[in-house]
C-alpha cells in the first residue's frame, strides 16, 4: 500500500521494553533452546506480545500514527541489523541458507540467528560487549572486506505490517521501525579476522547504505510512513574514529538515504521510502571534537531525536532544523525517577529558540532500560512509590507534557502540581539523609586509600598462601539450579523456616567446595547459592536501597536483572557474608575468596539516586563493604574479591569527563579494599569491557589480582596489559561462560600460553571470563576439568 506522509505525532518513545511484563520472550527462547517449544511456536509467542505492546501503548496515548516504536528484538537489535543484512562471520556461513530459486543466499533461520549469538561446538559465539554507558550488552559485528552485506531479511517488514494489519481483525497499530543506524553499525564493528591492515568497517558503509536503501523501499512499498535509525555512536568519542571521519560517513549515509530516496517521488506521489527519524540518545550530541546536531540538521532527514537528560539544548537556532521535527528527549529513559513535570515543560518551552519546525516530546533513550510498570510492586511504600516511573509511567510523563505543550500548562494543571509534590516529598523524606553517614564520609583522609607497596603485599600473601604458578580459581558464582531457586523462594515466601534454608544453603555450599576440591583448583569459592543476584543480594542487607519484585530488564539475550533502587544515605547494618564464607572455608584446607560486589557496580548496576554526586554515594557504599572486609579478615578469610565488572561501562562517553569520574571510581574501590591487612590477597573482576580505555584505572585500582575477560576476543587485553607495564597478578579469562559451549584443552593450553608469553608467568592467573551461575553443571564440570589440565600442561613448561 502506497505511504501517506504525517508529521510525527508530539508524543512519542524511543523504544520499550520486549522480554513482556512477566518474561514471557525469555521463557520461549529458553525453551526453544531446550527443544520444548519449535521455531513456529516461538514465532507465535514473539507475534503475540508485538501485538499485545503496540496496543498498550497506543492504549496510553501514543495514538498518532508511528507514536510507536517496532524495537522488538529475539535477542539484540546489534545482532537484527546483523542478520537482515546478511553479514555472518566466515566461521557460522554453513549456517545461511541459499534462495530458493537461485543460488542468492537467504535470511538466517532462528536457529542460526541464535547460534551466533550463543555459539556452538568449536565456533565461539559473536563477541559481546557493553552498549555504551548502559547495563546491556550487545552483540559485536565481524565485517571485512569481503563479508557478504545485503537485504537478505525482511522480518522488519513482516512485523510492521503483522501490526497494521492483524490477522486477528481487531485493533490495528501504526508503528515506526527500528533499526541501528548505518554509521553506528559500522562503528560499532568489529574487523573480522584476516582482514587486511589498515581496514576498518566503515570502510564498507557504501555496501551497508545500499542495503539499508533497499530495506527503506521495502517499508515504504508495506505502507510505513516512518522509519527510525539510532545513531548513539554520535553522542561519543571512544570509537576511535576522528569526527571528521564520523562527520563525513553521516553525510554520505543520509545523502543516499535521505536525499537520494524521495519521499514523494514520481506521478503517482508513490514514496521509495518512509520518513526518517534520527536519534541520537545517551549523551550529548555537541562536543569539543564537533556538533553532531548541527550534522544532522544538515541532512534531509524528517526528524531529529535528542537527549535533553544528558546532553546541552542549543541557545540559539540551528541551521536546517527550521525543515525538521526535534523530537526532545526530556524524559529519562535510563532511570526510574519521576520527571519534574513543570522543570521539562519550562525546557520544552525554551526550545522554540531553536527554530525547529516543530518539537515533540520524547525519553532521552529507549525504556529498554527500565521496568514495565511500578503499579506492578505491591510491596513497594507507598511514598516511594510516589517518587518512581517505570516504562509506562514514562509514556504518561510523555504524553501529559505533549498535551502542556500544545495546549498549555492550564491543560495539565493537576499532573505538574502532583508531580511537584512528589519531588517535594522525596527530599524531604527520612532516610534520603542520614547525618551519621555523612559525616564518616567527610572524616575521610587520603591514608584512607592507601596500602602496603605491592611487593611488600605479594611476599606476605605467597608466604601465607604458598600457591603453585599460574594459580587456578573461579570467579565467584556456580551454578544456580533449579533446585536452588526453588529452595530460595520457598524461603522467601516463608514455607522454608530460617534454619531448614541455612541448611539447605550449607549442603550446597559442601557439595561445591568438595567439587572444586575434586576438579583440582587452588583457590576456592563457596559457590554463592544464597545469591539471587551480585547487587540484588546487597541490596537487600544495606539501608538505603530497595528491591523490586516484577522490576526485570533486559542485560543480555534472555539473561534479565532486577536492578536495586537506591533511594538514600548507605550504610551496612549487619555483616553480609561472612557466615556463608566462613563456613566453607571451615570444609577445606585451601584458600578460600570472599566474594564481594564493588562500589561501582553496585551503582551500575541499580537505578542510583539522581539527587547526589555520584562520587559521594561510592564512598557511602564503599564504606559500607570496608567493614565487610574487616569482618572477613577476622572470621579467617585471606582472599577476598570485590567485583568491578561495570567499572568502564560507567566510563563517560566523552573523553573531556574521563578524568573525574575515573578519580572517584578508582578512590571508591581502594576506600573499599584499602582497610585489608598487608597479608590479605585483593581480588577484583572487570568482564565485557573495552579494557584498553581504562588501563590506567584498572592499574590504580591496586589490587593484588585482576581477572577480566578475555576469552572472545582471544587475549586482547594481554598486550595492551604488558605494553602498559602491568606489574601485579592478572588472571585473563580463558574460557567464555556465555556460551554453552565447553572449551577443549587445546583451545584453553593455548590462551593461557598466550597470557604466559606476554606477561610474566608468575604474575599469570587461570579463570573463566565470569561467574558459573547461569550455566549448568554437567558443562561447566567439564571445562573446569579441561582448564585445570591446561594449565597442569603449560605449568609443566614453566
Amino acid at each position: 500500500m502506497a505511504v501517506e506522509f504525517t508529521h510525527l505525532p508530539t508524543a512519542t518513545i524511543l523504544g520499550y521494553p520486549r522480554i513482556g511484563r512477566r518474561r514471557e520472550l525469555k521463557r520461549a527462547v529458553e525453551s526453544f533452546w531446550a527443544g520444548r517449544t519449535t521455531a513456529d511456536e516461538l514465532e507465535a509467542t514473539a507475534r503475540d506480545l508485538r501485538l499485545a505492546t503496540a496496543r498498550h501503548l497506543a492504549g496510553l496515548g501514543l495514538d498518532g500514527a508511528a507514536a510507536v516504536p517496532g524495537s522488538f528484538s529475539f535477542y539484540d537489535q546489534v545482532l537484527d541489523a546483523v542478520a537482515l543484512l546478511g553479514a555472518v562471520p566466515e566461521r557460522f556461513r554453513d549456517l545461511v541458507p541459499t534462495g530458493s530459486t537461485d543460488e542468492s543466499e537467504g535470511p538466517l533461520s532462528l536457529e542460526g540467528y541464535f547460534t551466533l549469538a550463543r555459539g556452538e561446538g568449536d565456533k565461539p559465539p559473536l563477541e559481546m560487549t557493553k552498549w555504551f554507558d548502559t547495563n546491556y550488552h550487545y552483540l559485536v559485528p565481524e565485517i571485512g572486506p569481503d563479508t557478504p552485506i545485503g537485504f537478505v531479511d525482511d522480518r522488519l517488514v513482516r512485523q510492521f505490517t503483522e501490526l497494521a494489519e492483524p490477522a486477528d481483525g481487531g485493533q490495528a497499530v501504526v508503528t515506526r521501525p527500528v533499526l541501528v543506524g548505518p554509521v553506528t553499525f559500522l562503528l560499532l564493528s568489529k574487523a573480522a579476522d584476516g582482514a587486511p591492515d589498515g581496514f576498518h568497517p566503515l570502510d564498507r558503509l557504501d555496501d551497508v547504505v545500499a542495503a539499508y536503501a533497499d530495506v527503506l523501499r521495502a517499508l515504504a512499498a508495506a505502507g510505513a510512513p516512518w522509519v527510525q535509525l539510532d545513531e548513539p555512536a554520535l553522542v561519543t568519542d571512544l570509537l576511535d574514529v576522528p569526527f571528521d571521519e564520523v562527520a563525513d560517513a553521516v553525510r554520505r549515509a543520509y545523502a543516499r538515504l535521505a536525499t537520494g530516496l524521495s519521499p514523494a517521488a514520481g506521478a503517482t506521489g508513490t514514496a521509495e521510502r518512509p520518513a526518517i527519524l534520527v536519534t541520537a540518545p545517551y549523551g550529548d550530541l555537541r562536543s569539543e571534537a564537533g556538533d553532531g546536531l548541527a550534522l544532522l540538521a544538515g541532512t534531509d532527514v524528517e526528524a531529529i531525536a535528542v537527549d535533553v537528560v544528558k546532553g546541552a539544548v542549543p541557545t540559539g537556532p540551528v541551521a536546517g532544523l527550521e525543515t525538521k521535527t526535534l523530537v526532545a528527549g526530556v524524559v529519562d529513559g535510563h532511570n526510574i525517577w519521576r520527571a519534574d513535570l513543570d522543570a521539562r515543560l519550562t525546557t520544552l518551552e525554551g526550545l522554540s529558540a531553536v527554530g525547529a519546525g516543530a518539537v515533540a516530546v520524547g525519553t532521552s533513550t529507549s525504556l529498554l532500560h527500565v521496568p514495565h510498570d511500578v503499579a506492578d510492586e505491591p510491596r513497594l511504600d507507598a511514598g516511594l512509590k510516589s517518587w518512581l516511573a517505570f516504562a509506562d509511567q514514562k509514556v504518561a510523563e510523555v504524553v501529559t507534557l505533549a498535551t502542556g505543550l500544545t495546549g498549555g500548562r492550564t491543560a495539565v494543571a493537576d499532573a505538574l502540581a502532583e508531580s511537584t509534590a512528589a519531588v517535594r516529598s522525596r527530599a524531604q523524606a527520612p532516610g534520603v539523609v542520614v547525618p551519621e553517614v555523612r559525616e564518616r564520609t567527610a572524616a575521610l583522609t587520603p591514608a584512607d586509600v592507601e596500602r602496603a607497596p605491592y611487593a611488600e603485599r605479594a611476599a606476605a600473601q605467597q608466604a601465607t598462601l604458598d600457591l603453585p604458578p599460574l594459580p587456578t580459581t573461579t570467579i565467584g558464582s556456580f551454578p544456580q539450579t533449579a533446585e536452588i531457586r526453588r529452595t530460595r523462594a520457598a524461603w522467601v515466601r516463608g514455607e522454608l523456616s530460617d534454619a531448614e534454608y541455612t541448611t539447605a544453603m550449607r549442603a550446597e555450599i559442601a557439595s561445591t567446595v568438595a567439587l572444586q576440591e575434586e576438579l583440582g583448583l587452588d583457590v576456592l569459592v563457596h559457590g554463592e547459592p544464597e545469591r539471587n543476584d551480585m547487587v540484588q543480594y546487597f541490596a537487600e542487607q544495606l539501608d538505603g536501597f530497595v528491591t523490586t519484585v516484577h522490576g526485570w530488564v533486559q542485560s543480555y539475550g534472555s539473561r534479565c536483572v532486577r536492578p536495586p533502587i537506591l533511594w538514600g544515605d548507605v550504610s551496612r547494618p549487619a555483616p553480609l557474608t561472612v557466615e556463608w564464607t566462613a563456613y566453607a572455608a571451615s570444609l577445606t584446607d585451601k584458600p578460600v575468596k570472599g566474594m564481594l560486589t564493588g562500589p561501582v557496580t553496585i551503582l551500575a548496576w541499580s537505578f542510583v539516586r539522581d539527587d547526589l554526586p555520584l562520587g559521594d554515594t561510592a564512598d557511602q557504599v564503599a564504606l559500607a563493604l570496608r567493614d565487610e572486609v574487616t569482618d572477613l579478615e577476622e572470621a579467617g578469610i585471606g582472599v577476598v574479591q570485590v567485583d568491578e565488572p561495570a567499572l568502564r561501562e560507567l566510563l563517560p562517553l566523552r573523553r573531556a569527563d574521563h578524568p573525574g569520574y575515573l578519580d572517584w571510581s578508582v578512590r571508591s574501590f581502594r576506600l573499599s579494599t584499602a582497610g585489608a591487612g598487608t597479608a590479605t590477597q585483593v581480588h577484583t573482576h572487570l568482564c565485557y569491557s573495552e579494557f584498553g580505555q581504562v588501563i590506567g584505572a584498572i592499574d590504580g585500582l591496586d589490587a593484588d589480582v585482576t581477572s577480566v575477560e578475555a576469552a572472545r576476543s582471544r587475549m586482547e587485553i594481554v598486550p595492551e596489559l604488558a605494553d602498559a607495564g602491568y606489574g601485579r597478578g592478572i588472571g585473563p579469562g580463558v574460557y567464555d561462560i556465555h556460551s554453552p559451549r565447553v572449551p577443549s584443552v587445546e583451545e584453553v593450553t593455548e590462551l593461557v600460553r598466550l597470557a604466559a608469553k606476554s606477561i610474566d608467568p608468575r604474575l599469570v592467573w587461570v579463570n573463566p571470563d565470569c561467574g558459573l551461575k547461569t550455566r549448568a553443571y554437567a558443562e561447566t564440570k567439564e571445562s573446569l576439568r579441561n582448564l585445570v589440565s591446561a594449565t597442569q600442561e603449560v605449568r609443566a613448561t614453566l
